[in-house]
């Protein structure tokens, strides 16, 4: 690792006990296609979308591909997963949705990356099935 990228990374974690690493978060997100689903994820109109959801727009992926993807996200602290309590789950819909974590989106926002007002613009053109339309207004998780 370059030793002033070190440097820089030791300071943005901050000492926090999460160990977030701007450094590693930086250089896995801008993967092409981590890149791609954090721009959908930013996008969606609750900026928690679902693996169904990131497949529409992903449709090359597949959903393994996208679990794959989201789970080096989740490792790395780029994006946390809500999950909907069982007793709250509604059969044939998703349960699980993603989310970008605060010391993500304030990294990204520090280095013009994945611009909110942007990406959000760009997912409203993308024109979406009856299906996917339903499941983008279900309420998430808190």
């Amino acid at each position: 690792m370059h030793p002033h990228l070190a440097e820089t990374n030791t300071a943005d974690t901050g000492g926090e006990p999460d160990g977030f690493e701007a450094w590693t978060a930086l250089q896995k997100a801008t993967d092409q296609t981590r890149a791609n689903l954090i721009a959908d994820i930013v996008g969606h109109p609750q900026e928690a979308p679902s693996v169904q959801e990131l497949d529409y727009m992903n449709p090359a992926l597949g959903e393994d591909a996208i679990r794959r993807h989201l789970r080096v996200l989740q490792d790395i602290g780029v994006v946390a997963e809500l999950v909907v309590e069982p007793g709250n789950r509604v059969r044939g819909y998703p349960y699980k949705f993603y989310q970008i974590t605060p010391e993500a989106r304030e990294l990204f926002d520090r280095n013009d990356l994945f611009p909110e007002d942007a990406w959000q613009r760009q997912y409203a053109r993308v024109e979406k099935t009856g299906e996917i339309a339903e499941i983008e207004e279900m309420p998430r998780p808190e």
